[in-house]
């Protein structure tokens, strides 16, 4: 609190800020917001973070540049996360559609009147093989992707301690 001003009658003008997050990053966020002058409020709940300020703070405007800074790093990290599985989810579904697409030309070829075996077969086959082989195309691209972003995630939170650095030494 010794950053923290009380006027001549003891009184303190705080500001609020509530922040929703999810439970993998409601720590990260806990320890990131002291640094720019933020202190948690009791009235805590599940999934949602009440912090106060006091609205006299010294470097107030640098303080809040940094906690934007922050935010956005915060949300590119969320992005990263996301990014692991959304080219290999892309790839699997079409995957997916070409065997069913094949599948459904096998079933139009054995309801033919004559049944029309053997082609219905020969497209049964690439059918199946879309029908299996989105789960390992899926796993090997989600493995692959991940490997890039861990790194990318890595480098992020490199920005992001900085950040919180910068604004912990504005509050000395």
């Amino acid at each position: 609190m010794s950053n923290i001003q009380k006027d001549s009658a003891g009184f303190i003008g705080y500001e609020y800020k509530e922040l929703e997050t999810k439970g993998e990053r409601a720590s990260m966020y806990l320890d990131c917001y002291p640094s720019f002058g933020w202190e948690v409020d009791d009235r805590t709940k599940n999934g949602t973070i009440t912090l106060k300020r006091d609205r006299k703070i010294v470097n107030r405007m640098e303080l809040t540049r940094l906690q934007r800074h922050f935010e956005a790093c915060m949300g590119e990290l969320d992005q990263l996360e996301q990014s692991k599985t959304t080219g290999a989810t892309i790839a699997s579904i079409l995957i997916g559609l070409i065997g069913c697409a094949f599948m459904a030309g096998s079933v139009f070829l054995v309801t033919h009147e004559p049944p029309l075996w053997i082609p219905s077969f020969i497209l049964a086959v690439p059918g199946f093989i879309g029908w299996i082989l989105p789960y390992f195309v899926f796993k090997r691209l989600a493995a692959k992707r991940s490997r890039v972003v861990a790194e990318l995630m890595e480098q992020k939170y490199d920005e992001i301690y900085e950040i919180c650095e910068q604004g912990s030494r504005l509050l000395i």
